[in-house]
């Protein structure tokens, strides 16, 4: 069941806008995007605001002057700031990525957010010629958003989104440099590449200009691993460390949550598939994940979201974001 854009707010309690502290970490839509799924923009960040957030990462609902108006009134009165979700320059839609460049403009948004693929490349593309395709459709986009980025000063971040490797996006991100031009760190996603998480942290965070911070947890299964989002501090990365990193790397990047609460992610790495778009990975690196998913230290075990009842999975979602917040103020210093 998915809360109406009327009852979103409602899920949590008055009073909690004046009693949640508050913290520099901002909040994605995606966090919400199993059970609760926020439609409306300006519904999103008084939800946040009362969670005690310090910004948000969300798509605009609503791209009419007024509105933009309203959104970015409130953000300045609320201290909090906000970056755009927005799709790339696809053929037919130059002309939407540049009016939400506009309006993340109007809005004092600090960067657009993209991602090359929406799905998992070992899911999506069952061929090297299936994903080589993709590969130049994608350099395709790229090489219209950064120009059209820079002319509109809006700086525009990519997201390693469980289809680039570390090696991969680096080359991407050197082959269209530029001031406006870097990459939504997300902390967990190439773990399902079988790329090292924190090595992927060290690399990519001199090009941070936006993130995903998440923790995860592992456990085996029989065509490979389970990946799941856990709680801040209950999986097996070391979030403090990553988040150093960033801030050291870029101090003006801000720190934003994607905790998703949903059934665990199955990484098929023992497959024949899974290997078909990595014909230069080698060996090697799926012995290394395969030791750091059997000696991975999680809080507890994974647990199936969709065996619990409709209610649960609502309080689960805005708990495990509640408790991520609370890490990031008493543990993380933001």
């Amino acid at each position: 069941m998915m809360l109406t854009r009327r009852t979103f707010l409602a899920a949590i309690p008055a009073a909690a806008f004046a009693q949640s502290p508050s913290t520099k970490m901002g909040v994605a839509t995606t966090c919400y995007m199993t059970v609760r799924r926020p439609k409306d923009t300006l519904e999103f960040l008084e939800h946040c605001r009362a969670l005690g957030a310090g910004g948000i990462q969300a798509p605009l609902s609503n791209t009419s002057a007024e509105y933009l108006k309203a959104l970015r009134s409130k953000l300045e009165g609320y201290g909090m700031w906000i970056e755009v979700m927005a799709g790339l320059p696809r053929p037919g839609a130059e002309q939407a990525f540049a009016a939400t460049l506009e309006a993340a403009k109007q809005v004092g948004a600090l960067c657009i957010r993209s991602a090359c693929l929406g799905g998992r490349r070992y899911e999506t593309f069952a061929t090297m010629e299936d994903w080589q395709k993709f590969v130049a459709t994608s350099h395709a986009a790229l090489a219209r958003a950064v120009p059209m980025a820079e002319k509109a000063g809006v700086t525009f971040a990519i997201e390693n989104h469980k289809d680039w490797t570390v090696d991969e996006l680096l080359a991407i991100l050197k082959k269209y440099s530029s001031e406006r031009f870097g990459v939504c760190l997300d902390t967990g996603n190439n773990i399902s590449l079988l790329d090292d998480a924190m090595e992927v942290v060290e690399r990519l965070a001199p090009y941070a200009v936006s993130s995903h911070i998440k923790d995860m947890a592992l456990e085996e299964y029989g065509d490979g691993f389970l990946l799941a989002e856990v709680p801040l501090g209950t999986g097996y990365l070391d979030i403090p460390k990553m988040v150093k990193i960033i801030a050291a790397a870029r101090p003006n990047t801000k720190m934003t949550l994607e905790m998703i609460t949903r059934d665990a992610l199955k990484v098929p790495c023992l497959t024949e598939k899974y290997w078909a778009t990595f014909p230069q990975r080698e060996g090697a690196r799926l012995g290394r994940m395969l030791r750091t998913v059997r000696g991975a230290k999680n809080a507890k075990p994974i647990a199936k979201l969709t065996t619990l009842p409709a209610a649960t999975q609502r309080q689960l979602e805005e708990d495990n974001v509640a408790l991520c917040l609370k890490y990031a103020r008493e543990r993380l210093a933001l």
